[in-house]
């Protein structure tokens, strides 16, 4: 079995490579890499601008944090992007002005972080925790994201792409008629695919995080790489055992990419709460991700568990419909 997985693993590496999905990879990770270290991390990230209108030169006392306007119109345009926060002292007592963003605590987080400005001397202190500047903060973020958007749709369009090749070239009525293992002929795929995604996600880590402390999350990150990769490997290949051909499978993937990354991601991100959201298996593989971007390991056992288990039952149904279609082929 050994020599014939062996033989299984160089086609399937010969085909990677004719198919160009490794240079692609190392495509994505130069374009994400020069993304966060040349733009993200240089844009102006202040958080919630705060302008002020004071005509009667109410406030004599404000924090540098505040920038002064000289019209109403004019504090209106500032507070108008649906970010900074606009004080209007016009009439002798602060009015806040602002875009909502929806979200209630937020928008009461931005205006009581504005009033506080008014008063810099008697603003609270609080102890600060945690050891990420906002640079470091924006680079694990960043980097988590594009690494979960590269395993969860990326990889999943990968081996589902080459296993569709090999329909058409009529490898699969080939290996229907052939005694090959189906258990080689799937393990050659994963482990490929595994491989190339630890790699990637080792140098996207250390690349944009830095040595240090992408060394440090490494090993957590590797987990919930391996992890997320298996998982969306095997997604890729049910489906594409299944549809006919990969025009239906583009489909597929334009709704896992719209309609189900999406909400994860706004949840996660932006703190929107969707109570639903706890039963979304993504959602959790997401915020898996980003703790390990954080240095720490999921919540417990029963993540791992649950996890290893899809895992072993998406192997055994990949398996059994592989040996379907390869009965159908033959």
């Amino acid at each position: 079995m050994w020599r014939g997985f062996l033989s299984l693993l160089k086609k399937d590496f010969q085909l990677m490579w004719s198919s160009k999905f490794l240079l692609l990879a190392f495509g994505s990770l130069v374009l994400y890499s020069c993304y966060i270290n040349f733009l993200y991390v240089n844009l102006d990230q202040d958080i919630y601008p705060v302008y002020l209108y004071d005509p009667l030169s109410v406030q004599q006392e404000l924090s540098a944090d505040i920038v002064r306007v000289d019209s109403l119109e004019e504090l209106n345009t500032k507070s108008g992007d649906g970010y900074a926060v606009g004080i209007d002292m016009s009439s002798g007592t602060p009015q806040v002005t602002m875009v909502s963003s929806n979200i209630q605590k937020t928008d009461n987080y931005r205006a009581a972080y504005a009033l506080s400005l008014l008063s810099p001397s008697n603003q609270t202190v609080s102890e600060i925790t945690g050891k990420d500047n906002k640079e470091m903060k924006s680079r694990r973020e960043i980097t988590c994201e594009f690494l979960f958007f590269e395993l969860a749709a990326v990889g999943f369009l990968g081996i589902a792409s080459m296993l569709f090749k090999e329909k058409q070239m009529g490898v699969v009525r080939i290996h229907g008629v052939l005694p090959i293992s189906k258990t080689a002929f799937m393990l050659s795929k994963l482990s490929l695919f595994l491989l190339s995604d630890l790699v990637f996600s080792t140098f996207l880590t250390v690349i944009n995080l830095g040595a240090l402390e992408g060394l440090l999350v490494l090993p957590y990150v590797l987990a919930q790489t391996a992890i997320l990769s298996l998982i969306m490997a095997l997604v890729g290949f049910f489906c594409a055992v299944q549809l006919p051909d990969f025009k239906q499978f583009s489909l597929l993937y334009l709704v896992l990419a719209v309609f189900i990354t999406t909400p994860v991601f706004l949840v996660g991100q932006t703190g929107i709460a969707w109570s639903w959201i706890t039963y979304h298996p993504m959602y959790h593989l997401f915020m898996a991700m980003k703790n390990a971007y954080r240095g720490m390991p999921s919540a417990n056992g029963v993540y791992y568990t649950i996890c290893g288990l899809t895992i072993i039952l998406l192997f055994l149904l990949v398996r059994q419909a592989l040996i379907r279609e390869m009965a159908k082929e033959g």
